[in-house]
């Protein structure tokens, strides 16, 4: 029994009459072998040639068509009869006089320009594409291949590009994930035969991957415009082997899911595959401007309604784009801060741990907001620094002066954030009592504080080390001076230590400005006049001696001490259109004969009436004053300072005490003094005769409500932040040199790392003699010993080295100690405190780190990393590299063992 004969295809038909008078046949009519039935127009039109088409069960109606065919026209007779069936007689009028068969492959030869041969490989994927060559030919015709071989790639290709309506370079992930996105370029596809539609989606796998199979059935579900939320949730809902209750809720969720796909049952790996090319494509048109952020934003969103209607909402922190997932991470954050806020005096080791590792999955997250995550990286800290033991109380004033600018003023900073706290209330509750828990420790060294300065002023004892505000000209600025060097003296209303820092950071990011430090050891602050108001303080400062004025004052004594020296006021440094600061500034900046340009900068100080100190980033950007000065001056020392500081308005906790004057936190030393606040006189008291009260508890105030107060005796108003700079010469001023990394080790250190790290740079049982190192002029990098800390500096925590065999036997070896560069010698113990920092730390540590354990100062451990990196970087082996992000350094430790031959114990 024959074989069924397939019906005829409209457009194999025609691509066969095309052929057929090409060959320039004169016959009336072509035979061919189909089904007897004609579903289109019966007569068509081939190169001005009428051609009709008729179906012809019986060679009674193939004769009846011959005889009936009008002058001009050509006949196509669909017929199942044979040769003998027809007989002699019709066959004489037929083409060739036999039953020609439509062979496809014929077709697609000629298609493609009557390319000679075809890819054997090709015609085994099935007669299936070569009816879609010819059914779905392009008007203009199919791209010639681009040799004498129609290969199996090249067709597939273009016919897959035609029926996506893509180019063939778009044929990959993020071409056919961009392609889900128009739903009208996707109805073709889902009107293909499932012969076809599943050839071309094999096709695809080829090109796009894994994804395309996952794409393709959600398209011919009727979701293809869903392809993107549809993959965001299936790497969320494929894990493997995560147990318990999150992968019962994935599987009830990939079962919802399936229809969407057709009833796919996708793999884990089709689903890896289609939520790498989802992501990447929100990536992408995140960073394509404003529409295509609002496009991602639309998907986004789609996403969780999706993952709400198949109730899985639960497993979207797992998600690092989602919008959910975030908040979802910011709340498990939440609760682990909770439980690490301490009971007792601190916190407990492995809370504060765990909360570290939920805050790395908030960074982590691509939707993140900065400005939440900030205050969750804040958090942290403080939650760090409550683990450290609070030690015993300050002795002196200077004690508690330094410990405020070393240690407080950087918890000071943290807590603003966390008292601005998060917008969702569970995140909001967290920091709430973590902020109270900080409030507990920092009330009890603001009373600290208060009692040591209020003795200290009624003692009116000699100054000793404590730099007091009217000693700042003659012990900070009138050296500079000797030495030489003109100063620009920077006087920031209102700068608090808090602020200081941040404007610190700001303004030697870049590395044009260098910190200098006395001795090149810790920070040191200055002390405010009592009380801590500007019509006090800044008058002090400017004149050298404890007294009170407003601006004519200031500027009458500044005069008198330096008679070239040049006061600007806030009404000095505006400008016409055009210009940052006015052409008289600018010509005293570059005055030679003036020693001492001063100018007060209101920015802060303004903003504890009209802004919001305690969320405001002091930084170049937000005091522009500062930055516009300091691009003027780069051959004056910068003496940056205040005349005070300031707290925050506390809300709803500020509580309102009674006086006699509107100050808003002093109030003449008459009456009882209330819980919170402290008696204070002495000479440095400038009003009320000599005696104030002042509230040391910072929810304390007098007068009317603003954004921020100063004038009483809370450390945050009291000590005044100092900053010395000059433009890379870090010998610039006698007795100061490079500062060293300012933050505190919790504030930058996780808790494990600090734990670890060593302390000591080298243990005493590793040091061996060796050269000393050749002399050398200053240059770009720090490559002397460090120098040792001053002995106001807190001592080191002991703890033992991370690796001391390994880095000993590095320092021992031969191979090391033909490294070693006499030009650039770097210290046999400070390579051992970078190598035990990066080894305690897994291989990784920051550079302030790396600054900090190897006493290395600030702006030298660039510099210095770099000779590290020459000295271990043998025939070129990358043993240590810098991240991407520029402050990270990776130690690659089997690299190092492998290029020295170490052998580790």
């Amino acid at each position: 029994m024959s074989a069924p004969v397939s019906a005829a295809q409209p457009d194999a038909v025609r691509r066969k009459v095309e052929a057929w008078l090409a060959e320039g046949d004169a016959a009336d009519a072509i035979a061919l072998t189909a089904r007897p039935e004609w579903p289109a127009e019966p007569v068509f039109t081939v190169a001005g040639t009428r051609v009709r088409v008729v179906a012809c069960p019986t060679p009674l109606a193939a004769r009846a068509a011959l005889h009936e065919r009008a002058h001009g026209e050509r006949l196509v007779l669909l017929t199942e009869l044979t040769d003998g069936e027809l007989g002699d007689g019709l066959l004489a009028h037929v083409s060739k006089q036999t039953v020609r068969k439509i062979d496809p492959w014929d077709l697609v030869r000629q298609m493609f320009g009557g390319v000679p041969a075809l890819d054997p490989t090709l015609v085994r994927v099935g007669r299936w594409v070569a009816n879609a060559l010819s059914d779905y030919a392009p008007p203009e015709g199919w791209p010639a291949p681009p040799g004498a071989i129609l290969t199996r790639d090249h067709a597939l290709r273009s016919l897959t590009a035609e029926l996506l309506d893509l180019s063939a370079a778009e044929l990959d992930d993020s071409g056919l994930v961009q392609w889900s996105v128009d739903a009208r370029r996707q109805l073709r596809f889902t009107t293909l035969s499932d012969a076809v539609a599943e050839g071309v989606t094999a096709y695809l796998t080829t090109t796009a991957g894994r994804a395309a199979v996952p794409i393709m059935a959600a398209v011919r579900a009727g979701h293809g415009v869903d392809v993107i939320p549809l993959g965001l949730l299936a790497g969320l809902l494929w894990p493997t082997g995560s147990g318990g209750a999150a992968e019962v809720e994935a599987a009830v969720g990939r079962a919802r899911l399936e229809p969407r796909f057709g009833g796919l049952r996708l793999t884990a790996g089709q689903a890896e595959a289609l939520h790498q090319a989802t992501e990447a494509w929100v990536y992408r048109t995140v960073e394509s401007g404003d529409d295509g952020r609002a496009e991602a934003m639309r998907m986004l969103r789609r996403a969780e309604a999706i993952a709400a209607e198949v109730g899985i909402t639960g497993l979207l922190s797992a998600s690092t784009v989602l919008p959910t997932g975030f908040v979802q991470r910011l709340r498990a954050f939440a609760d682990a801060v909770r439980l690490a806020v301490p009971a007792g005096a601190t916190a407990l080791q492995t809370a504060v741990a765990h909360a570290q590792t939920a805050l790395a999955r908030v960074e982590a997250h691509r939707a993140a907001e900065p400005r939440r995550v900030e205050t969750a990286r804040m958090a942290v800290r403080l939650l760090r620094w409550l683990h450290t033991d609070d030690g015993p109380a300050p002795a002196t004033l200077l004690d508690a002066l330094h410990r405020q600018v070393r240690q407080d003023g950087w918890v000071d900073r943290a807590r603003l954030d966390v008292f601005a706290g998060d917008p969702d209330p569970q995140v909001a509750e967290a920091y709430r009592q973590l902020h109270r828990a900080v409030d507990a420790r920092r009330s009890r060294h603001d009373q600290q504080f208060a009692n040591l300065l209020a003795a200290a002023t009624a003692a009116e004892a000699a100054p000793g080390a404590l730099l007091r505000v009217e000693d700042m000209l003659d012990r900070v600025v009138q050296p500079i001076l000797d030495h030489g060097r003109r100063v620009l003296l920077l006087v920031l209303d209102g700068m608090s230590v808090a602020a200081a820092t941040e404007l610190a950071e700001s303004v030697t990011r870049s590395g044009t400005w260098v910190e200098l430090t006395p001795d090149g050891g810790p920070r040191t602050g200055v002390l405010a006049a009592l009380p801590t108001v500007t019509e006090v303080s800044r008058c002090s400062l400017l004149s050298g001696w404890i007294t009170t004025g407003a601006q004519q004052a200031e500027a009458k004594a500044f005069q008198q001490r330096w008679p070239g020296g040049r006061l600007l006021h806030k009404k000095d440094l505006r400008a016409g259109a055009g210009s940052a600061l006015d052409a008289e500034v600018l010509a005293a900046l570059d005055d030679p004969s003036a020693p001492v340009v001063a100018a007060v900068v209101n920015t802060i100080d303004d903003a504890l009436d009209r802004s919001d100190p305690g969320t405001t980033v002091w930084g170049e950007d937000t005091v522009t004053a500062v930055g516009d000065l300091l691009a003027s001056a780069a051959d004056r020392v910068v003496v940056l300072v205040s005349d005070h500081g300031h707290v925050v308005d506390r809300g709803p906790e500020s509580l309102v005490l009674p006086s006699t004057s509107s100050e808003n936190r002093w109030r003449p030393g008459t009456g009882a003094v209330a819980d919170g606040e402290i008696a204070v006189t002495g000479s440095r008291v400038a009003l009320s005769g000599g005696a104030v009260i002042l509230p040391w508890r910072e929810e304390v105030r007098y007068g009317p409500r603003k954004a921020g107060y100063h004038g009483g005796a809370a450390p945050a108003e009291t000590v005044i932040p100092l900053l010395v700079l000059t433009a890379g010469d870090d010998q610039a001023v006698p007795g100061w040199a490079g500062a060293p990394v300012a933050s505190p080790d919790w504030w930058r250190e996780p808790l494990a790392e600090a734990a670890a790290a060593p302390a000591d740079p080298v243990p005493a049982a590793r040091r061996r003699p060796r050269r000393p190192a050749e002399p050398q002029a200053e240059g770009l990098f720090d490559l002397a010993p460090p120098a040792p800390a001053p002995a106001s500096a807190p001592p080191p925590v002991p703890s033992a080295p991370a690796a001391p065999d390994l880095v000993t036997t590095l320092l021992a070896s031969d191979r090391y100690a033909q490294r070693r560069d006499p030009r650039m010698p770097l210290a046999d113990d400070r390579v051992a405190a970078l190598l035990d920092t990066l080894l305690a730390g897994g291989g990784r540590a920051t550079l302030d780190t790396l600054a900090a354990r190897a006493g290395v100062p600030a702006h030298r451990i660039t510099g210095t990393i770099a000779v590290l990196r020459r000295l271990l970087q043998v025939e070129g082996y990358p043993v240590i590299t810098l991240d991407p992000d520029g402050r990270t350094v990776h130690l690659d430790r089997a690299l190092l063992i492998e290029q020295f031959e170490l052998e580790p114990r």
